[in-house]
């Protein structure tokens, strides 16, 4: 595997040797003063360019990076139809483990990305990046709920219970999995950065998927959000579901609590009611 040096030698090599590429910068967690380095970090970058087209209309010259894995060009891809974006990107997984994400964004544009504070410049040829501060979590940071969308969390979260309950009796698991898996953890993850950040006083960064919750979780409460992870199981699932809905309700009503919010008490009693009914059937 090629060592983080030889990587980034070689990023900033094909930059150098291209008049094209007039800017280099280096983002995500190689960028991240308090991220842990391990072998998996990918390099992403971003090659500010004169013209677009041509490093779009022939592929083949992202071969002097290294043999690939697997390439993945999110722009290209028809179903779902890609964003638009204000540029190019080719994801690279190499045979040597290293991964390389490369935006590529003309440079008259840069200033329309959106804002990302963990941005090292690593090559400037025009002095036109000189504005960036050092990398920091700032734009990585939670930020305090409104009560309205403190309100909106809890009516989803509550609302969509309804489907996976209404999915388990009629067996359809996955539909079931969906509503849980997807549309209620979505829920309750917000519900718990919010609750992770008054632990930090949002000045910590939660972690991609939550990677840091189980830093202010108490062990009880990290064991009831892994056990929401069920098998495909109908009775199994009733368990998560009902855990979920209990870690929920617990964390939601400190949240209440610490921002003087008020918790919606009545749906979550009508509701949990109407799932230990159908849970009966």
């Amino acid at each position: 595997m090629r060592s983080e040096h030889e990587m980034l030698k070689l990023i900033l090599s094909t930059a150098q040797d291209d008049d094209r590429i007039r800017a280099v910068t280096l983002n995500g967690s190689r960028a991240n003063p308090n991220a842990k380095p391990d072998r998996f970090q990918d390099f992403d970058i971003i090659y500010l360019v004169t013209d677009l087209a041509p490093f779009v209309d022939d592929p083949t010259w992202i071969d002097l990076f290294g043999e690939r894995m697997i390439v993945q060009t999110p722009s290209l891809i028809e179903d779902p139809a890609p964003e638009d974006t204000l540029g190019f990107t080719y994801l690279m997984q190499f045979m040597d483990g290293n991964r390389i994400d490369l935006s590529l964004i003309p440079v008259e544009r840069f200033s329309e990305l959106p804002p990302d504070s963990l941005t090292i410049v690593l090559l400037d040829k025009d002095g036109c990046l000189d504005h960036l501060p050092p990398p920091s979590e700032k734009t990585y940071l939670p930020v305090p709920p409104t009560a309205k969308a403190f309100d909106d969390c809890c009516n989803e979260f509550w609302w969509i219970t309804t489907y996976v309950a209404k999915g388990l009796v009629r067996d359809e698991i996955l539909f079931a999995k969906y509503m849980l898996d997807v549309l209620m953890r979505a829920q309750l993850m917000k519900m718990l950065t919010w609750d992770f950040g008054i632990n930090t006083g949002f000045m910590s960064n939660p972690g991609k998927i939550g990677k840091h919750f189980r830093e202010t979780l108490s062990p009880q409460d990290w064991r009831s959000l892994l056990a929401t992870y069920s098998s495909a199981e109908v009775q199994a699932t009733w368990n998560a579901l009902f855990t979920m809905c209990a870690l929920f309700r617990e964390r939601a009503c400190f949240v209440a609590n610490y921002f003087q919010f008020i918790y919606p008490e009545r749906d979550d009693a009508r509701v949990s009611e109407y799932l230990r009914y159908i849970h009966k059937l």
